[in-house]
């Protein structure tokens, strides 16, 4: 291969890694980053948009609209799951581990058995572009694009409206918003809403490009973890930057030696990333500050 084509291999697949980590991370970010809630169903709601993504696309939907009914389909459950399950349990961090786990047993063992080990998928949209020898998905550059966007309109709904505000006051001190008025239970039911929806956003859009089976959310939940670990406390602040250095990691060695060496790579990656800064890449960057 001559200089170009590598260079536009190497660039696109490290926004193919950063979209990947991005938007598995962006939902839970939200339920974990935000809230406390170390949510193991985060797979679970992937698995929930991806599924109403195709049950719409298949009755008729345009792909892009059946994204969005996917998406707000997921945030519809989390809402659910919230009031029913999450909501008890937000003092208790070990309870909320356990019945997350259950639910997540539950959709997709549920699933399995509604819906059977797999299902026709629907097809990557788009086609593909050459450069040199090599062939590119156009779909893949619309991920990056979307993981970009998506980071943009988190960060432009809880830093510059008023429920960002509500949220971010309910979430670090919910009894001094209480007492000023605050209806910090439907706070806290909408902030896990737009987590979930996320997480449903990202498996309806990576629906094209996966294999429809019960369990496809696992794919997602380590990079998930891995990328809001790194990121630290300041989900908006340490997400992106997180996410950069966990992609060219990844990118790097599954370029070099294939998938398990990026897997592995990435892995070692957050070990020492977390020994060198304990309280992650926004302790770093906010390092000195007050």
């Amino acid at each position: 291969m001559d200089f170009v084509t590598t260079l536009v291999s190497s660039a696109y697949q490290f926004g193919d890694a950063f979209a990947f980590l991005v938007l598995s991370a962006c939902g839970l970010a939200v339920i974990f980053g935000m809230m406390g809630v170390i949510n193991l169903a985060h797979g679970e709601f992937i698995m929930c948009g991806a599924y109403m993504t195709v049950f719409a696309v298949n009755w008729g939907l345009p792909l892009p609209l059946a994204i969005i009914v996917g998406s707000l389909f997921a945030g519809l459950v989390g809402m659910v799951i919230e009031r029913l399950v999450v909501r008890r349990l937000y003092s208790r961090p070990l309870d909320s581990i356990l019945a997350t786990w259950g639910v997540s047993l539950i959709a997709s063992q549920g699933t399995l058995i509604l819906f059977g080990p797999t299902m026709r998928g629907v097809g990557t949209p788009l086609g593909s572009f050459m450069v040199g020898s090599l062939s590119f998905s156009y779909y893949r550059l619309v991920l990056m694009a979307t993981a970009i966007a998506v980071l943009l309109l988190l960060y432009l709904v809880f830093n510059k409206t008023r429920f960002g505000v509500l949220a971010r006051a309910t979430i670090q001190a919910p009894h001094m918003a209480s007492a000023l008025g605050v209806d910090t239970n439907r706070i806290y039911t909408l902030t896990f809403g737009i987590g979930a929806a996320l997480a449903g956003l990202t498996g309806g859009i990576y629906a094209p490009t996966m294999t429809m089976i019960p369990t496809m959310g696992t794919t997602f939940i380590m990079e998930a973890f891995v990328t809001v670990v790194v990121g630290g406390a300041d989900v908006f602040i340490g997400t992106a930057p997180a996410a950069v250095l966990l992609a060219v990691v990844k990118a790097s060695l599954t370029s070099w030696q294939g998938q398990l060496a990026g897997q592995i790579g990435l892995l070692l990656a957050v070990i020492i990333t977390i020994r060198l800064l304990p309280k992650g890449v926004t302790g770093f960057i906010l390092k000195g500050r007050v």
